[in-house]
């Protein structure tokens, strides 16, 4: 995922660094702007702690970085913990990834 953010001359790339178990925000010059550590187990992803790096926050960073793990998580079928105060605020102010916090034959609220 490639964005471009008003007031920023680089685009950010937000990716699932596999082998570090967490996706990354970059800038176009490589240099990370933030992450998610997640840890996975069957069926469900858990987003454990997010951070900005200081020099990049207030842009939107995180919620680029959410945005891009939660819509991979759908797209693959996994249930999404939010062990992460931010994940939880961010599932909170953007409904439409409700669905992705809920037990399987949990009921909707």
């Amino acid at each position: 995922m490639r964005i471009r953010v008003a007031g920023m001359e680089n685009e950010i790339s937000v990716v699932d660094a596999k082998d570090h178990s967490r996706y990354e925000a970059q800038d176009a010059d490589g240099n990370l702007m933030g992450f998610v550590d997640y840890k996975l187990y069957p069926g469900v992803i858990t987003f454990l702690h997010a951070e900005t790096l200081p020099d990049y926050r207030g842009r939107g960073v995180a919620g680029l970085i959410a945005t891009k793990s939660l819509d991979d998580a759908r797209a693959v079928g996994l249930r999404v913990k939010p062990a992460c105060p931010f994940y939880q605020s961010f599932l909170e102010e953007h409904p439409e990834y409700a669905d992705l916090t809920k037990r399987p034959n949990q009921e909707p609220e």
